[in-house]
């Protein structure tokens, strides 16, 4: 057992090798004892290479203990025992870094067993590919969507759509889509989002599908019923007195019993009553009449004359057009940029009414005030779009009517139309931006456009 030790034995070897040499050196100088000589030479030789090879063994233990890491082999075992405690404390390190090494292992394979469940699970299509159009996995959810088996390639999806692969391979992070597909003759409508993100030094581009046609089938009834409602409300208001009137006109004008006009047997007061009533039924009938040439209107917005200007330019040309109407109800208005010189790709004149139409109602939510402000902020995202608040410290609006200020011909003002927020927000949506709204009562309201 002794013997084993890996100190005594390296002690032991570098002994006898040097007895050895010392045996040559005498024997050199004796002529008679050449075979004697061959041997000593021949077994230093074999000393001198067993000697290299047992100080050796520590590097080839090492080569195996990085080899196992590199080719992610934990089987490998070090238990050497009775070299000496330098080789336990050794053995017994090369142990403890196997030992984490198959821990960290078995958690990141837990991990992406994890990852992978979850992905597979979500009922929103996944595919994530790299910039030439390889698939690098998708979901089951993908499968059921679009309804195929297998997808290595993206341009694979031109089978389904024409068009269909050059749309997701020119998405870039942040990039949204709405696209119309009939699979089996079933419509889909197809909500897309991409991200980007690097990995083992490659782009890849990561797509979310999700089939939106219920829901937007649901939102377009809903939208419906509410203009059908307001439509409705507006067209009674203007028929119902029409329809009174000209039953009272007709009361006075035909005869019960010869169901003939009488115009003889009439007086100074049945006159006077006729001309009222067919003033009034002419006055609601024009009212109506402009109804529906405002609702007309609405429905035919010009296609936009894109522009590269400066954003302060807007706000200077805001702030002279309405100053005189801030300055007599003495209401505080400031605008801020950041950056100062931010640029916006928009049409001018269809943003300014925009603008205008945001202020004028932030003006009549403040001019009650005791010190009325509004407040223009412009900033840009992280991600490169561009936001303007309009900020008033008004009376705000109440929550049960929020969701409802966008819709046509809704407004909660005695003289107003209930077009402008909506004009508004089908402008922002001819520029594929957003126009949204936060407001507390009695806390002011916050109207925010991005571009």
């Amino acid at each position: 057992m002794i013997y084993r030790n890996f100190r005594l034995q390296v002690c032991l070897r570098v002994i006898l090798l040097t007895l050895s040499i010392l045996l040559f050196f005498f024997l050199i100088n004796l002529t008679k004892y050449t075979i004697s000589l061959i041997i000593v030479v021949v077994l230093i030789a074999i000393q001198t290479i067993l000697l290299i090879k047992f100080v050796e063994r520590i590097n080839k233990k090492l080569k195996i203990f990085l080899d196992s890491i590199r080719h992610s082999d934990f089987s490998s075992s070090f238990t050497d025992q009775g070299l000496g405690r330098s080789f336990d404390q050794l053995n017994h390190a090369f142990q403890n870094v196997i030992l984490e090494f198959k821990k960290n292992r078995a958690e990141k394979e837990e991990h992406y067993n994890y990852l992978q469940t979850v992905v597979q699970h979500v009922s929103i299509g996944i595919i994530a590919f790299k910039r030439d159009g390889k698939v690098d996995m998708f979901n089951n959810a993908v499968k059921k969507i679009l309804k195929i088996n297998n997808l290595r390639n993206v341009y694979e999806l031109d089978n389904i759509k024409d068009g269909f692969s050059d749309i997701l391979i020119k998405m870039k992070a942040g990039d949204k889509f709405l696209v119309k597909i009939f699979i089996e003759d079933e419509l889909l409508q197809l909500s897309i989002y991409a991200t980007e993100f690097r990995m083992r030094d490659e782009e890849f581009i990561l797509i979310s599908l999700q089939n939106i046609h219920a829901e937007l089938e649901e939102k377009e009834i809903e939208s419906w019923q509410k203009l059908i409602r307001v439509l409705t409300h507006e067209i009674m208001n203007s028929i119902t007195p029409i329809s009174s009137l000209a039953s009272t006109v007709q009361e006075i004008l035909i005869d019960e019993d010869s169901d003939q006009v009488k115009l003889k047997d009439l007086d100074d007061d049945d006159v006077e009553s006729v001309q009222i009533a067919m003033n009034t039924i002419h006055n609601r009938s024009q009212g109506l009449l402009n109804f529906v040439d405002i609702y007309r209107n609405l429905t035919r917005i010009p296609k936009p004359n894109f522009r590269y200007f400066k954003l302060s330019e807007l706000f200077e040309r805001t702030e002279h057009l309405l100053r005189p109407k801030l300055s007599k109800l003495k209401i505080k208005f400031r605008y801020k940029i950041f950056p100062e010189d931010i640029m916006l790709t928009a049409d001018p004149d269809l943003i300014d009414q925009v603008v205008i139409n945001l202020i004028l109602n932030a003006i009549d939510a403040v001019k009650k005030n005791e010190n009325p402000q509004i407040s223009l902020i412009a900033s840009k995202t992280i991600h490169g779009k561009i936001n303007i608040d309009f900020v008033d410290n008004g009376y705000g609006i109440k929550p049960d009517i929020l969701d409802k200020i966008f819709m046509p011909f809704f407004t909660s003002k005695r003289e107003g139309s209930g077009i402008g927020l909506s004009l508004s927000r089908q402008i922002m949506h001819l520029h594929k931006g957003t126009i949204t709204v936060k407001s507390k009562p009695n806390d002011g309201c916050v109207f925010t456009l991005t571009f």
